[in-house]
């Protein structure tokens, strides 16, 4: 189904999952499988009030192209998990912009000095009250939603720190054709530089990484620079290393969030580096930018020479 809606996050995503089931963003599992059900009895053939035959099969599009395919994203918690990344990088990318917002509800919880939390959650009570009660404007409905979201997005994640430059990066969907086979494995076993030699909380979960890497398991990979990344939120080095993960298998708006904030807390990280430029091999040929002062010679030595002890022994 095709989603005619350039407003709030859709501006950013290709769905927001909360405004089509009508949930806070934080909600738990409970709630919303509470407002699915509510959400689902609503637009059921069986259930709803829709008077007319045409009226009961639009409702069941809507439950069944729309609503279910949120429920499913929301009520898994790796894929919960994932776009909740994904939103919340979004939410700090804006937060040094001049948002344009067009509704009025959003522009209230953006200003709001009332306690936030609170604040939001009321107003999007007010909004999902009638959100599927009946079919008319249901994308308008959606895009409302979808501004207060974007709204608390920002406010959460600070709207007034100061302004940092991430550098601008573009994706290919063709991801994992051109990344090197080694790339995960070299790139944990080559030492940082100007770091301190005492070991961070982090170094354990690399190391378990790289093993995991070694025998080409990614999503291994993953759960493990989540969970160090529960450590130190900032770590540019585990960014980078998710990113690449993310793009050996292929997910490429998960690789572009990570790597983007790695770079963005550690602009000089190796690890954050290299995964720029794994990134930009996935880009056309006359998309990519070769980044100034990096020789392309040692570009093509991988990531053992960035961790110490040259290149990888065979």
């Amino acid at each position: 189904m095709a989603f005619p809606i350039q407003q709030g996050l859709f501006q950013f995503v290709d769905i927001d999952h909360h405004a089509i089931l009508g949930v806070p963003i934080g909600a738990d599992l409970k709630e919303m499988r509470q407002r699915y059900l509510i959400v689902a009895r609503q637009l059921h053939p069986d259930t709803c009030k829709a008077l007319t035959k045409a009226e009961k099969e639009r409702a069941n599009t809507v439950l069944s192209k729309l609503v279910n395919p949120a429920w499913e994203k929301l009520s898994r918690e790796a894929s919960r998990l994932d776009y909740q990344v994904i939103i919340s990088q979004i939410g700090r990318g804006l937060s040094q912009q001049q948002l344009s917002l067009t509704s009025p509800t959003a522009q209230q919880l953006l200003n709001t000095k009332k306690n936030l939390e609170l604040e939001y959650r009321s107003l999007l009570k007010s909004l999902v009250a009638e959100q599927y009660t009946t079919l008319d404007n249901i994308y308008q409905k959606i895009a409302l939603l979808s501004e207060l979201n974007l709204a608390y997005l920002v406010r959460t994640q600070g709207l007034s720190t100061t302004p940092n430059h991430t550098p601008h990066i573009e994706v290919s969907k063709e991801v994992s054709k051109t990344i090197h086979k080694d790339t995960i494995i070299e790139i944990i076993e080559q030492p940082l530089e100007n770091e301190p030699v005492k070991e961070s909380l982090v170094a354990p979960y690399l190391r378990r990484a790289q093993n995991y890497a070694e025998k080409g398991n990614y999503a291994q990979v993953i759960l493990e620079m989540r969970e160090a990344l529960k450590l130190e939120p900032n770590n540019s080095s585990c960014h980078g290393m998710l990113g690449l993960a993310y793009l050996k298998q292929n997910q490429a708006t998960m690789a572009k969030v990570h790597i983007t904030t790695a770079l963005k807390c550690g602009p000089t990280d190796p690890i954050a580096l290299q995964a720029k430029q794994e990134l930009d091999k996935t880009l056309p040929a006359n998309a990519k930018q070769t980044r100034p002062g990096v020789d392309s010679s040692k570009q093509s030595k991988g990531f053992w020479t960035l961790f110490g002890g040259g290149d990888k022994k065979k």
